[in-house]
């Protein structure tokens, strides 16, 4: 994820870019309007975007508008230490897509970023794998020309790890992706889910592996001997 981050108070930037950073997000740091807006002319490489409302030069609030106004669906979340409704009002209806007010805990902005990022996120209409298939449009998930019926957490296991497909992906990686934000999953939960998963393809020609110590794998052809 590919985080634009504009902030003039050098202390909360530094932090912020560590913060994410462990999140696995590239972070790229500004901290004045005037050259955000100048990046935000090219933000076709970006995945979002965290802007300060008062910063020096041009303020979060014209920086919206302008990113909005060339026609630029990415996704921006606003800071600001205004607490007044009409603030946030303001910034919502010239395109914001969400807002946090200081001082704010980190793991929220986290998620909210994973959120709009997603909401935003094109996506195929099929994914599949061996013998197993789910079309995203319809919600149905089948193994071969068999529907199996899934729940809703874990239909959004497997489609994440369909997403993922040969690639290993961490427990916590799973919570990240498919819990809202404020809703809470924990690692034991992800367990059950990706347990009851398993037996669900069983027969799909698929295998999904356990790393011990990293995650999940799931990849095509039946399990080793």
């Amino acid at each position: 994820m590919q985080v634009l981050v504009v902030e003039d108070d050098a202390v909360l930037a530094d932090g912020l870019r560590r913060v994410l950073g462990e999140h696995g997000m590239t972070v790229e740091l500004l901290a004045d309007g005037t050259q955000a807006e100048l990046r935000l002319q090219h933000a076709e490489t970006l995945d979002v975007a965290v802007l300060d409302i008062g910063l020096p030069g041009v303020d979060g609030f014209e920086l919206v508008r302008r990113l909005r106004a060339r026609g630029s669906a990415l996704p921006v979340l606003l800071l600001t230490a205004r607490d007044a409704i009409a603030d946030r009002v303001r910034g919502l209806e010239l395109g914001a897509d969400d807002y946090l007010v200081k001082p704010f805990a980190t793991a929220e902005l986290v998620a909210r970023l994973r959120v709009l990022v997603r909401r935003n996120a094109p996506r195929p209409g099929l994914l599949a794998l061996g013998g197993l298939a789910l079309d995203l449009d319809a919600k149905r998930a089948r193994v071969g020309e068999k529907l199996i019926e899934l729940s809703a957490r874990e239909w959004a296991v497997l489609e994440f790890l369909l997403q993922h497909a040969g690639k290993v992906v961490s427990k916590q990686q799973i919570i990240d992706a498919i819990a809202p934000w404020g809703d809470e999953l924990t690692l034991n939960a992800v367990e059950v889910y990706v347990s009851r998963v398993r037996l669900k393809i069983a027969d799909a020609g698929v295998t999904l592996r356990t790393i011990r110590g990293f995650g999940y794998m799931l990849e095509a052809g039946p399990p080793a001997p």
